[in-house]
This record gives C-alpha cells, structure tokens and sequence, in this order.
C-alpha cells in the first residue's frame, strides 16, 4: 500500500527562484534541490549519487544541472543522467497560488540509534549540560542530544569555540563536583579542548570529552580532519575510547562516566560519523546508576586516626589549612574548627571555603594571599591540612608538624614526609577526629589576635587604596569597590595574571564560591569558567567573572554566547594595555620587558556591539557607581576599568 504523502511548503513565492536557476530548499527533514527549468519548477533529491554534493549549490549548463563538486550532469526535472543508468530521485510538486509544495511520503518513525542509548545513559547518570559546537562529523550525535533536550532531559550550549566548551565543563566540575560535557568535531574541533581538559585533569575535576571522527572505514588514512583520536587524547584522558559498531554501546558511557566521577579526571569517547547513527539492538537499554556505583564514604585507618587524635591532643596552637579538595565538607571542618578554637587558613584555590569575617577565618595563604594566613601558620604548634595539594604557590611550611588528610592516598606525603598521613573521606575522617578529641582545656583561643591581625591588614589596605599615580585606577580600588557591591553569595570567577593575585589579596571572602584554573594557571579561564557556573547555577546566584585584558581577549567571542542564552554574567576587565604579570616576572629575571605590551579594542563599546551592556571607567571617582551599573544590570554586563600596571 502507498503511503501517505504530505506536502510541504517550500517556497513563499514561486518567483524567488528565476527562470535557470537553482536552489536548496528543505521538506521536513528531506533537502531539496529545487530547479526551474524550461517554464517548469521541479524537485530533485539534493544529493548527488556519488559523493552526496549538494545539487541545490550547483548551476543548470547546456540544459544540465551540473554537480558542484565534480561535476556530473543530471536533468533539471527528471534528475536522470544522461548516458548512464544511475540519477537523483524526483519529487511531485503543485504550485497554489504563488507557493510551491514539495510532496514526499510519510516519514517513518524515528528508530533509537545507539547514540540515542548513549546520550539517555548520560542524563540517566546526571550529565545534562553539554558544551561544544555542532560540525559535520558529530551530527548524528547531535541530533540524538537535541532529542534529549527536546524531552526537558539536557541543556545544550553552542560555543564559540571549543577551548571555551572544555573551560566551561572543567569549571563546571569544580563548582559542582560533577561531571559536564564538551562536545566537538573531529580533527581541530577536537584538538581545541585540549588546554581545558588538562585545566580539569590537573586540577580533579570530573569531565566527559565526546568528539566526532571521519568514517570508520577512512580512520587511519590521512583523510580530511583525521587524525588518530585516541592516541592523541591518551595523554590528557584516564578513560579513552572509540566507539565501534560491536560495542556495547550504553556500557561504553557508563564506563566513561564512572571513569569521570571515581577517579574526578578526563573521560574521551570519539565516535566516526558513520557509527553514530546506527539503529540500536531493540533489547538494548540504557543504563542508569543503580547498583552500578560505591558510596564514597572511607573511614580512615584506626592506627592514623589514633595518631592524628594523639597530636591534636597535645598541640595547644593548632591551625588547619583548608584546599579546594575540602570544598564539599566546609561544614564539618568549620564545627571542629569551632570545637578546637583553630585559626581556619585556605589555599587560593580554596578562597571562600570559609568567610573572612567568620571569627577563625584567616584568608588566602601564600603567593595570592594575605600576610593574616602567613602569620598563624609560622605561629601555630600543628598544622591540619585538609584537601590540599602542597603546591609551591601555596607555600605549606614543612617545618611544623602535619597531619593530612586526603581521599586520595597518592596526595597524601606527596613532596615531603607528613607526621600523620590520614587516608579518608573528608566529611568522614573530620566528624570521627571532632567526636575523639578530648582535650580542649590546652587550646589558645586565637580569635582575638585573628581579629587583631585583621586590624593590622585593613589599615595597610587602607594606606594603599590612597595610591593614585594618574596612571589608571589600582587594583586594590577595584577590589574595595567589589567588596562593597559583589553579592555575597556570587560566584567569583577568576583569570590568572595580576589580577589574580590582587583578587585574591584583597577581595574579601563571604558566602562566595571561587573558581580558577588552578595547577595549569591557564589565562583566558574566567569567562568561559562563569558561563560553566551558569550552567550549574542558572539564576540561582550571581556570577561575576575577573580577567585582565590579556585574559579576556581569549576568548572574546564568547561574550556572543552569553547573550543568546541570556546568562546574567557580570564581568570586570582590569585592563592595562600590558600583559603585567609577564613584565614583573622578565623584571625580576633582570631580563629585558618584551613583546608584553598590548593593542586592545574599547572593551565597553564591543559589549554592547554584542548586545549586552558595557561600561568603562577612567577614574577612581567614577568606579564605584560604574560597577553598581554592571551589578543592578538583568542580563550580561562587562565593566571595563583602565587599570595602572604598577599598582597591584
């Protein structure tokens, strides 16, 4: 029985499409090459037999319409070729009035493809925001992603370029201790999200990389954007695979997605074009978490916990030192904390764990931090270091006695020997020391000298905001003004250069969460990173991101992208005309200041060329009602200050 044909409208006005000429339309999902030869409007099958060129971009020669690709000769309405058996298919069309419909037969019903299996195993396991950029070797994957979002189950955002989607995902990750997506082609798309997948292996966040690839049966041949996928993610990916035809596919995923979450690192699936639309096996399901994942909940060893309750014990000047590791157990920490009376001290990737005006809170220790967190340490008896990595830019003393504790045990006397390794879940092992501990009686209560050290900062705080060469507004003022107008519940996003650490000096912690690009220190990291927590978030909390000028001219486009999806980011570009950290750093090699000065546009101007709001400051006078502009602003604002290099 024939089946039901439909007709669709694929032209307004038949006069649009002159005598000769040639053009691609589309019915339904069908692409059509629509002609008008001899007096007649016709419809051909857009692709061509041989290499599927797209005839509607072709042109009618001698009475022929010649493929644009190579050139072979079909009819213009019967879509034969002449002198040879093979051809296009042709459509009826009727022509009402002056539109042209095209008439095809039904459409089947979609069948589940095995991308479809996957991209349902992703949503089952919680991964549902998905960076990236749609191309031709991903468009299978993408249509079966589009499904998801058309159910309510995913939310995809189109970048503007791919290092953005890995940034975005890794930030995303870290403020959420879940995995997102970044999405690519094969070949460049692909290698673009390299610089953002390290950003999150280095740094342990959880990450699922999905990249296109050429057909299976030219993999290995130099083909167009080929290149061995798997090969060149091995370096960055703990889980990296290409998906084949026998695989089990929904498996596949949930692998990837366990490798991401357990091991908080980089998962690679590549998937050649021609497999990702394969019809799926009808007993084949996708999988869910269920049954298929450990509670992460480790009890610590009896013989440290025994060790660790014997030292805090005797310490009478305990302090803790707090990393990013300990983001998702603030609450347990800040109670012992409060139990034992210890000043409270954060790594830069830990700012905001605990609030600066919280009466144990220390600040930021180290390079980008604050002489308050530098003075307990070197004073304490005992140092508790929980979640922290001992980087050199944090600066850990290995000279008092230390207890660490860690989930992973490969952290754990990573640079130097500890006095009591601790090997545990964070949450777990604080609530066990906080139950055990049985002497507070010897403890110094610190909270008036944090207070008074505090004293001692602000007023040197105070001295430097009255700094002005005319050289630009200083950094400090940005900041002060900040600390007076930011949300306190913002989440702060972080580029590297000096701005990076004169946020992290001066700005003063609250509700906040902070994220950065912590061991890779990779500039351009703040916009894509609050588009990342947006994804997270949504309007739930402010976002606000901080760059420098250098920073944010990396990824400059994707202020677009905020504006299409109407992500209220407030940014602040602290903008000197100078990569500023570089030339303090050729200074202090007494090597000779080069090639770090820098041409940029009106930053103000081009926010608003893109459609969101944009200011810009010159003075110091002109600051704080410029930045209550950006903040009072509903959708995307950039607030651009002319900064003085030389204040910092």
């Amino acid at each position: 029985m024939e089946k039901n044909k439909i007709w669709h409208k694929v032209l307004s006005d038949k006069d649009e499409l002159k005598e000769g000429r040639v053009m691609t339309v589309t019915a339904g999902h069908k692409g059509i090459c629509l002609t008008h030869f001899e007096g007649e409007i016709c419809a051909l099958d857009n692709k061509c037999p041989h290499q599927g060129g797209p005839l509607g971009e072709g042109s009618i020669e001698n009475g022929f319409l010649r493929c644009p690709w190579h050139g072979w000769d079909f009819h213009p309405c019967t879509g034969k070729a002449p002198g040879y058996d093979d051809g296009v298919e042709a459509y009826p069309v009727k022509i009402e009035g002056n539109e042209v419909f095209v008439g095809l037969e039904e459409e089947a019903p979609h069948e589940a493809t095995i991308t479809d299996l996957m991209a349902e195993t992703m949503v089952n396991w919680g991964i549902n925001r998905v960076f990236g950029m749609v191309g031709h070797s991903n468009l299978g994957l993408a249509d079966a992603l589009r499904r998801q979002e058309e159910k309510g189950n995913l939310k995809f955002i189109g970048i503007r370029h791919e290092g953005a989607a890995s940034f975005a995902a890794s930030a995303y990750g870290k403020l959420t201790g879940k995995p997102a997506a970044c999405f690519a082609i094969a070949g460049p798309g692909a290698t673009n999200l390299f610089t953002g997948l390290w950003d999150a292996k280095v740094d342990r966040a959880p990450i699922l990389a999905l990249t296109g690839q050429v057909d299976t049966q030219v993999v290995g041949t130099g083909n167009f954007q080929e290149l061995d996928l798997v090969k060149a993610f091995n370096t960055v990916a703990e889980f990296n695979h290409r998906v084949e035809p026998g695989s089990r596919h929904s498996e596949l995923m949930l692998l990837a997605i366990k490798h991401a979450i357990l091991k908080r690192d980089v998962s690679h699936l590549t998937f050649p074009d021609d497999v990702q639309t394969l019809v799926a096996n009808p007993r084949a399901r996708a999988k869910t978490p269920k049954g298929r994942i450990t509670p992460m909940t480790i009890t610590p060893p009896q013989e440290s916990l025994d060790k660790a309750i014997h030292l805090l014990n005797e310490a009478k000047k305990p302090v803790i030192i707090v990393g990013h590791g300990a983001r998702f157990h603030m609450d347990q920490v800040i109670a012992f904390a409060e139990k034992m009376q210890a000043p409270v001290l954060t790594t830069f990737k830990g700012k905001g764990q605990i609030a600066d005006d919280h009466p144990l809170g220390c600040g930021v220790l180290g390079r980008s931090g604050t002489p308050v967190a530098s003075w307990f340490m070197n004073e304490s008896d005992l140092m508790l270091v929980i979640g922290a990595s001992f980087s050199k830019h944090t600066g850990i003393t290995p000279k008092i006695p230390t207890i660490q504790i860690d989930f992973d045990p490969l952290a754990l006397s990573k640079f130097h020997q500890v006095e009591v390794p601790v090997w545990g879940e964070i949450s777990v092992t604080v609530e066990l020391l906080n139950q055990r501990i049985s002497s507070y009686d010897n403890k110094v209560d610190r909270r008036e000298e944090i207070a008074s050290r505090w004293a001692i900062w602000k007023a040197e705080k105070n001295k430097r905001l009255g700094e002005d060469r005319g050289k630009g507004v200083s950094s400090i003022a940005v900041f002060d003004a900040l600390n007076q107008l930011a949300p306190e519940n913002a989440v702060m996003c972080v580029d590297v250069g000096n701005n990076a650490y004169s946020f992290g000096r001066y700005f003063e912690s609250k509700k906040h969460s902070f994220l950065m690009s912590g061991y890779l220190g990779s500039i351009g990291f703040a916009f894509p990173a609050a588009m990342g927590a947006w994804a997270a978030v949504g309007n739930e909390r402010p976002i606000i991101a901080v760059a420098g000028d250098g920073g944010f001219c990396q990824y400059l486009a994707e202020l677009t992208t905020a504006v299409k999806y109407e992500m209220p980011i407030k940014t602040i570009i602290l903008n000197n005309n100078e990569l500023g950290k570089i030339s303090k750093e050729q200074r202090a090699g007494e090597f000779d200041v080069w090639a770090t000065s820098l041409v940029n546009p009106d930053f103000a101007a081009y926010a608003r060329s893109c459609g969101a709001f944009g200011i810009q400051v010159t003075k110091k006078e002109e600051l704080f009602g410029a930045m209550q502009q950006l903040m009072e602003q509903d959708g995307p604002g950039l607030l651009e200050i002319k900064t003085d290099v030389a204040l910092l």
